[in-house]
């Protein structure tokens, strides 16, 4: 363990993180492959300094099918001038680089998931070796980090932005106070079904304060969630004293994700049908799908209930689901003060 955590990331960056200014360039992997023995991935990297303040890592493509966050990321990249910031703001748009060029959720690669791979290996699979680089290099950096989340291939969402209920409350209160200013039409107090490798988990095992996002789904962006994600891009590094501005306040629905009964999950596979849309109210088991069989003909649908009442805040998106597939989520409307 002592010898892997003194082995460098073998990622080296081509931006001077201390510059003042802005700087556009590369963090830059070693990759040997067939087409390219001594070849590279080339992940996009914008750094902005401009004098004392805090620090904001700012990602997208996590999960490289969710587009939100990189069309907020590489308009901000284009756009941004050292004068607007105080302090200093970190930009990937495509953390997860080779997924992200090939449309998929995890590494065509290694099949690696990043958001399960921290903190990750120098000495590991391309996935853990970026894992390691943002574990040891660019978060220990951050003070307030934004990881932009969307439904990609699987699921659609209403579109939100949430954080963690944490053991420390003075840093899931600032997280919070950056959900509020973000403004998305929804904000979420979320539950995640399986924590241990996530990115979020590093970020606030940190101390750091981290917010994320889910901005509908599919597999591509609209009009409407690219613009909630760049507006809420600014509205959070206002807030956070990282960009000069006024916080553009936007009324926003708060949702409470309790327990695990807010995850209703396939337990048949076949044509699902969607008896209920999201943002409906539903109640604790209410039907709000139907499975069909489709070996066969005459066969019946397998009714799916939800486990919980409150308010259809996922689904599930293609129209063929599989057994373990998350069908919906649940969550119950909350004030929030």
């Amino acid at each position: 363990m002592l010898q892997m955590q003194l082995t460098p990331s073998p990622i080296t960056a081509t931006v001077d993180f201390s510059a003042p200014g802005v700087s556009h360039g590369f963090l830059r992997l070693p990759y040997s492959r067939d087409d390219a023995a001594w070849g590279s991935i080339m992940t996009p990297i914008t750094v902005v300094n401009n004098g004392e303040g805090p620090t904001a890592l700012l990602t997208g493509a996590n999960h490289g099918d969710e587009y939100e966050g990189p069309i907020a990321l590489f308009d901000l990249a284009a756009t941004i001038r050292a004068d607007d910031v105080t302090g200093r703001i970190i930009i990937v748009p495509a953390m997860n680089y080779p997924a992200f060029g090939a449309g998929t959720r995890t590494s065509p690669i290694d099949r690696g998931n990043l958001n399960r791979s921290f903190p990750g290996r120098p000495d590991g699979t391309v996935t853990q070796k970026i894992a390691d680089y943002f574990q040891r290099v660019l978060l220990p950096m951050a003070d307030v980090v934004l990881d932009f989340h969307s439904g990609g291939k699987t699921l659609d969402f209403l579109p939100y932005c949430a954080a963690h209920v944490l053991p420390d409350k003075r840093q899931e209160a600032q997280s919070f106070d950056l959900v509020r200013a973000f403004g998305a039409p929804w904000s979420v107090k979320m539950l995640e079904i399986d924590a241990v490798g996530m990115y979020d988990t590093a970020a606030e095992e940190m101390g750091k304060t981290f917010v994320t996002t889910e901005l509908g789904g599919g597999g591509t962006a609209t009009a409407r969630t690219a613009g909630i994600a760049k507006r809420g891009l600014r509205n959070l590094l206002v807030a956070a004293g990282v960009m000069q501005g006024e916080v553009q306040a936007q009324p926003t629905q708060w949702l409470d994700m309790p327990d695990e009964d807010c995850f209703t999950f396939a337990e048949d596979g076949g044509l699902i049908e969607f008896l209920v849309d999201l943002g409906d109210a539903v109640s604790q088991g209410q039907p709000v799908a139907r499975i069909f069989p489709v070996t066969r003909t005459g066969l019946p649908p397998v009714t799916v209930h939800a486990r919980r009442s409150g308010l259809m805040m996922a689904r599930h998106f293609p129209g063929i689901v599989k057994p373990g597939d998350c069908v919906a989520v649940i969550g119950v409307e909350v004030e929030h003060e």
